[in-house]
């Protein structure tokens, strides 16, 4: 199969990449830059330019361009940026596959769970209402852009992706080193719910998601066995053998990353993948200790 991606040398697109190569698949890359590979187009999402050749032939397109919400101040122009990204970049996808006649089937675009918002101890399942806040409204305005392609008859998935463990990067891979050294803790009081996935489980879902025609509209991507921020805390101590005793308050957590610390680190999101199960999907690594193994 001939496979456009964007967002390809992130974190779960570099991996993405590598996995659809593996299995045979002919991929290709949407980059800003000037290309520097046969299988490398430009496209320009600001100015929402592609050039149409990229699609020749393509019958899946797996977008997942987007700037980085975590670990960032969320200043006025930094939240202009994060939404921006998305709509822009998805409204060009979405409008390059609608006018492509007959060859691309589905389109799957990056989403995440600030669908959700504060949802306390509530279990999120994809028919939920979205809640309050500004990833909500981002969400919302995200999907909303691949209406494009979902008119023209094109199945869309909107992929409302957890946290992604992975030793790499993310919000694992950034604080790792700090677990290492024993200066790992949980963030506000813990009782927070995290809606996680390990990285290999996120590839193979999107996999499987591109091939299962009973899939469309939002899938949450997080694995079956949401957690409590400080039993995930205490499992990441486990996996590297040090210990998790210290809190790193809310305040300070709103004084460093304001926005972030309220609506990504101590928001509280008891995620499950209804839709994704319903399909038949195997995890391969449900549970949080084997997962983290695994990942580190």
């Amino acid at each position: 199969m001939r496979i456009l991606v964007t967002g390809s040398s992130g974190l779960i697109g570099s991996a993405l990449v590598d996995s659809l190569q593996g299995l045979g698949h002919d991929v290709r890359r949407l980059v800003r830059r000037p290309p520097s590979r046969a299988n490398e187009w430009r496209w320009d999402p600001t100015s929402r330019e592609l050039d149409p050749r990229a699609l020749d032939g393509v019958e899946a397109v797996i977008h997942l361009a987007g700037a980085a919400v975590s670990g960032r101040r969320w200043t006025a122009g930094y939240k202009r940026t994060v939404l921006d990204s998305r709509v822009d970049g998805t409204t060009t996808i979405a409008e390059a596959v609608a006018r492509t006649p007959g060859t691309v089937k589905v389109l799957l675009s990056a989403s995440a769970v600030g669908w959700y918002g504060e949802r306390g101890d509530d279990l999120l399942t994809e028919d939920e209402p979205r809640g309050a806040g500004f990833l909500a409204d981002v969400v919302e305005g995200w999907e909303a852009a691949t209406s494009a392609a979902s008119d023209a008859g094109i199945r869309v998935v909107n992929l409302r992706t957890g946290i992604v463990l992975s030793a790499a990067g993310g919000a694992l891979g950034t604080v790792l080193p700090l677990f290492k050294l024993g200066l790992g803790g949980k963030l506000g009081d813990g009782h927070q719910w995290m809606p996680w996935i390990a990285l290999p489980d996120e590839i193979a879902a999107i996999r499987f998601a591109v091939t299962h025609d009973a899939l469309s509209g939002p899938v949450n991507l997080a694995a079956p066995n949401p957690v409590r921020n400080v039993d995930y805390t205490h499992a990441v101590g486990r996996a590297v053998h040090r210990p998790t005793l210290l809190t790193v308050p809310r305040f300070a957590l709103r004084a460093a990353l304001p926005g972030f610390a309220d609506e990504g680190a101590l928001v509280s999101q008891r995620v499950v993948p209804r839709k994704l199960l319903d399909a038949g999907f195997a995890f391969g690594l449900p549970d949080l200790d084997a997962a983290l193994s695994a990942v580190l």
